[in-house]
């Protein structure tokens, strides 16, 4: 049985993964920028953004009132909302779907704290099946390095303080984003994913992710991907995520 929901419409989802640090949002975002360069209609989605349950997750996090199983649900409740009013919609109307991260997040970080693999796999069988999955790789150190290099202070949840891994905030960091790197590497060749060095240069992994999705598009103008506007703008209905 497959995990997944066949997408079986005219427009495509692509969606990029990693561990904090892989370089995978920059990435997305000049992806982007080139297919709507090439005159295609682009959408953007990012994870834990619904307006449905922003709120409840700033005020849950902030008191710290989360369990493992709650967040899973709070975030699948976000990813729920996204999916039935942005990005199904989208890809149905012929979109390209950008998300940057999908449910391979909640399998990775959900997991790395402790919820069942079965569990939470379960709760995104409504999702459908991206067209294309990008997982970064990089080696946990040198992620590490970029974060730590560039915050002021890490957050109680990111750096897996719930779970008592340790008491220093960047030790609890390491601990649990190394969870999370085994958890993507474990289900990388099972997913499907198309892995990307995130070692080798901004250019090279552009390029090569390039490569991969016009392999995928094709250059057919029949092919039924919706064009924007020569001169115009593609807009989303108001209150969705911002389009690239």
């Amino acid at each position: 049985m497959s995990l997944f929901v066949p997408n079986r419409y005219r427009g495509k989802l692509i969606v990029v993964e990693g561990i904090d640090g892989s370089g995978k949002s920059t990435q997305l975002s000049l992806l982007s920028h080139w297919l709507r360069s090439q005159g295609f209609a682009v959408a953007f989605s990012e994870w834990n953004s619904s307006p449905l349950v922003r709120e409840t997750t700033r005020r849950g996090k902030k008191k710290e009132m989360f369990t493992p199983t709650t967040f899973s649900l709070i975030h699948c409740t976000d990813f729920a909302d996204r999916m039935e009013s942005y990005i199904l919609p989208l890809v149905k109307a012929g979109a390209i779907v950008c998300a940057d991260r999908y449910s391979y997040t909640a399998f990775a970080r959900d997991v790395a704290r402790g919820v069942s693999r079965r569990w939470v796999r379960n709760l995104y069988r409504f999702a459908i099946h991206p067209n294309l999955a990008f997982y970064f790789r990089v080696p946990l150190d040198v992620a590490l390095g970029r974060i730590l290099g560039g915050r002021d202070a890490i957050k109680y949840y990111e750096a897996g303080m719930d779970l008592g891994l340790a008491r220093d905030v960047e030790e609890s960091f390491r601990i649990f984003q190394g969870r999370i790197l085994d958890e993507y590497e474990a289900m990388a060749e099972e997913m499907g994913f198309h892995i990307i060095d995130a070692t080798q240069s901004i250019e090279e992994q552009q390029r090569r992710m390039r490569d991969i999705v016009m392999s995928e598009i094709g250059d057919d103008p029949k092919n039924g991907i919706l064009h924007a506007p020569e001169g115009g703008e593609f807009h989303a209905q108001p209150g969705t995520a911002p389009i690239l």
